[in-house]
């Protein structure tokens, strides 16, 4: 590599770095935007979030705070990950900014209804774990609280478990996206993930019972939906590579048009030499 192609390459890596800078500012500046609109309403926000187990807690029940900051902290925290929620469009705009110079076209035409499915998808999981799952968890545990037992917890503890499942939920709710990209990328045919079904089924009965509480029902509802997004990311992937395969076929009538053009002209120039 001579030293003019040399400092080229190491204009264009800094120039790189200096764009993913200011993307990660801008994303930056955003979140501390919206968290210091949302930090006033930092109680109302916990306080909606705490409504499903709040429902469910006999009469007069409460959480409870044992740390000394935690009635402090942990509602700072919802809103910091409510703000976050609310710029994670934006944070996956710049992202796809910074990488679609380096896209081709029939890439940028399936990567970005794919990222816009992606962020559509993990909001659907945390809406299904909040109006759904956490309803039902709570009011099962409810249930089977033995008599005499205040059923209570901290709200750290409550806090912790919320942003556990809305990440477990939401996260399982890409799995047709990754379906979609495995197919896609070609690392693995259809019919392969069609022959692992049964394995995906016990796998995602294991991931159900490490990320959720210990009882069977929330284990169902999120091995169940796990299940079924993974064959509907299989009908999605299936219809996706048809029109794949069609322009595979015109690259082909395209590249066979051009050998022909290439034969013609061959053959007029041996004309025009005889």
């Amino acid at each position: 590599m001579s030293d003019t192609n040399r400092a080229e390459a190491e204009d264009s890596f800094i120039s790189h770095l200096v764009e993913l800078r200011d993307r990660l500012i801008r994303v930056v500046l955003a979140v501390v935007a919206v968290f210091l609109c949302l930090v006033y309403w930092a109680r109302d926000l916990y306080d909606l979030l705490a409504q499903p187990l709040l429902r469910e807690l006999p009469a007069g029940g409460q959480m409870i705070g044992t740390d000394v900051v935690g009635v402090f902290v942990e509602p700072v925290k919802v809103a910091f990950m409510t703000a976050f929620l609310i710029v994670l469009p934006y944070v996956l705009y710049q992202a796809w900014a910074f990488v679609a110079p380096g896209l081709y076209k029939h890439e940028k035409r399936f990567a970005l209804p794919l990222l816009v499915a992606s962020v559509a998808l993990f909001f659907i999981g945390m809406a299904f774990a909040y109006f759904l799952v956490f309803p039902a968890v709570f009011h099962f545990m409810a249930a089977i609280a033995p008599k005499g037992v205040a059923w209570m917890t901290d709200i750290s503890k409550y806090v912790s478990f919320v942003l556990t499942t809305f990440m477990a939920f939401g996260l399982t709710f890409e799995v047709p996206i990754v379906v979609i990209l495995l197919v896609k990328a070609g690392l693995v045919e259809i019919k392969q993930l069609q022959e692992a079904r049964s394995y995906v089924i016990v796998a995602a009965f294991v991931i159900a019972a490490i990320f959720t509480p210990p009882d069977v029902l929330s284990q169902l509802m999120l091995a169940i939906p796990m299940c079924l997004l993974y064959e509907l990311g299989l009908l999605v992937a299936r219809f996706i590579s048809r029109p794949a395969k069609s322009e595979d076929a015109a690259n082909i009538m395209s590249g066979a048009e051009i050998d022909a053009a290439l034969t013609a002209a061959e053959e007029a120039h041996r004309k025009q030499e005889g």
